[in-house]
């Protein structure tokens, strides 16, 4: 028996067999090629994305028909990746000045867009790696004439393991024949994981090597719930696990049964349950899962696989897309948070040594009042169509929000003289994710309708620990008693001054964490989907009374493993209850 520890990425527990997929390897020609032939390559390069739009197109069908509209647009989002002509334009370059192959310059110029990505904050962003990847390894393996896995013949209910699953390999899967997923790569928000989600599959990613320590035929044991992996299990753990998976599947009938439920104490207290968002295709899966409205609608993805500024034509659309599909729930559209590390290469952005604490977010759009206007007026002719909210990001100061509301009130009086109607009264709110915006919540809070607590950010910047450097992993703690502290002055000095505060960090969908936010009076989470269930199940579960009690004893603590025992104490006891 081995067991394996890994990222709980989709929930529930699955018991079978194993089937072990080996990715080829692919070799690349370093070699310099004569000039004779750089035609011969460039015909094959464009050949191959040729091929690739034909089978992708296929695949977008096949998902369309078999999962629907929402899982059918990552492959929307792949053919624009082909049909982008800066990536298209980079590869011919390089094969036309550097004298090598199609798969070498196709090669070369995928790492440096991967590379982009994979240095960028947001975690949802990063993982977007992945569609180049996928799109990339397609585009190489027709340049190579390699046939591509196809995992649509399976005969028997299995686990997949895999190194990774890329969306089209994923796609093609016969969903009837999945139990589950382990993977030696990913993280909560990839592609593998989202997918699983969406199928109700559980997944456990990031396990490093479970490729090479499976073979297919072992029986396996899939926890989603706790990120664990199993590879043939005793007799004693078999047991153990098939009677936690009876329980989990009762537990999952009566959070479905929570759907429809809002998410209110035992003593009448409401908290607003939202999902955040990165695309218009996320809300389907936001509505599923019972969310209210959409907390943080992500805009970044507008300005990227491009060369120019979304127009605002285009943003419009989307934002009115989101606001049809959500029918009147409120939703909160962030300004576009780009810069330092989520570069755009038609912006012009600096190299910066800290880009954590560079030119980006509300600092770059001030200095680039053109970007932001231009934002700003699409989402006001959106509002139309619904109930928007809109919110600046990373806000240090009350400078800050004055000017970036006197370019909003520049972009009304614009659409006023072009006649275009929107909401006048649409609320503009901040996130608080920078500890001089938390100290002085009173003052900022004069200027704003609302806060939303970005904790990803707040906590890093709290606690001086960059949340991507593995080393320092363990001291990246929501539950440090200064974060805290400091979310509950936010909590406070909003409602002192008579507005509301929310909350769209990764801390706004941990079950730990909602006693004491509860208790500490916040009035919306936004999260992600699939976490809205069990929150609404532990906040529903509990009084505000008794999270004020629990509030009261986490304030003495001196230590987050202290109050990380406690909170997992109270909140097991609160799942256990009828």
């Amino acid at each position: 028996m081995a067991v394996f520890k890994g990222v709980a990425a989709s929930p529930g527990i699955a018991i079978g067999e194993a089937y072990v997929i080996q990715e080829k390897e692919i070799e690349i020609s370093t070699e310099k090629i004569p000039e004779e032939k750089i035609q011969r390559e460039i015909e094959t390069f464009r050949r191959a994305i040729s091929a690739s739009k034909e089978q992708i197109d296929k695949i977008r069908q096949k998902t369309l028909e078999e999962m629907g509209e929402e899982k059918a647009q990552i492959f929307q989002a792949h053919m624009m990746i082909l049909e982008d002509p800066s990536l298209v334009e980079a590869v011919e370059k390089k094969i036309k000045e550097e004298y090598i192959t199609a798969e070498n310059a196709l090669y070369q110029v995928t790492e440096e867009y991967v590379n982009i990505f994979m240095q960028m904050e947001d975690e949802y962003l990063r993982e977007r790696a992945s569609d180049i990847k996928d799109v990339s390894a397609r585009v190489m393996k027709n340049i190579l004439g390699i046939q591509a896995n196809t995992l649509a013949d399976m005969d028997r209910e299995v686990v997949i393991v895999a190194k990774d699953l890329t969306p089209s390999e994923t796609a093609q899967i016969d969903k009837k024949k999945v139990l589950a997923f382990a993977a030696d790569v990913g993280g909560r928000t990839s592609h593998m994981a989202i997918m699983a989600r969406s199928l109700e599959k559980p997944a456990v990613l990031g396990l490093s090597k479970i490729t090479a320590n499976v073979k297919t035929g072992d029986r396996i044991i899939v926890d989603g719930n706790e990120g664990v992996v199993i590879v043939n299990p005793d007799e004693q753990v078999y047991e153990e696990y098939l009677n936690l998976k009876q329980k989990y599947m009762e537990y999952k009938e009566e959070l479905k049964r929570l759907k429809e439920m809002a998410g209110i104490t035992t003593d009448g207290c409401r908290v607003e349950l939202s999902a955040n968002i990165g695309t218009p295709e996320d809300v389907c899966g936001a509505l599923q899962n019972g969310a209210e409205g959409i907390g943080l609608y992500r805009t970044e993805f507008l300005y990227m696989h491009r060369d120019e500024v979304p127009s605002e034509e285009e943003q419009f659309k989307a934002y009115r897309e989101v606001a049809e599909k959500m029918q009147g729930k409120p939703v909160i559209i962030r300004t576009l948070d780009i810069g330092g590390d989520k570069k755009l290469p038609y912006l012009d952005m600096p190299e910066e040594l800290n880009p954590f604490l560079g030119w980006r977010a509300i600092r770059m759009c001030l200095d680039r009042p053109e970007i932001l206007k231009t934002q700003l007026k699409a989402i006001l002719r959106a509002s139309g169509y619904g109930s928007f909210k809109i919110m600046y990001p990373m806000v240090s100061s009350v400078e800050e929000i004055r000017k970036a509301n006197g370019i909003l009130e520049e972009a009304k009086e614009e659409l006023r003289r072009e006649g275009v109607s929107f909401d006048n009264k649409l609320q503009v709110g901040i996130m608080v994710e920078i500890p001089s915006a938390a100290v002085t919540a009173d003052l900022l809070a004069k200027e704003v309708d609302f806060f939303s607590i970005g904790t990803n950010d707040l906590v890093q910047y709290t606690l001086a620990v960059d949340r991507m450097n593995a080393k320092l992993s363990h001291m990246y703690d929501p539950f440090h008693p200064a974060v805290l502290r400091l979310i509950k002055n936010v909590i406070d000095s909003s409602h002192d001054n008579g507005k509301w505060t929310g909350m769209c960090g990764e801390m706004a969908g941990d079950p730990l964490a909602a006693p004491i936010l509860v208790g500490m009076g916040i009035d919306e989470l936004s999260m992600s989907a699939a976490s809205i269930p069990q929150v609404k199940r532990i906040i529903r579960s509990l009084s505000l009374e008794e999270a004020k009690g629990i509030v009261e004893k986490v304030f003495k603590m001196e230590s987050s493993q202290e109050i990380r025992n406690y909170l997992k104490d109270v909140v097991g006891s609160i799942l256990k209850r009828n």
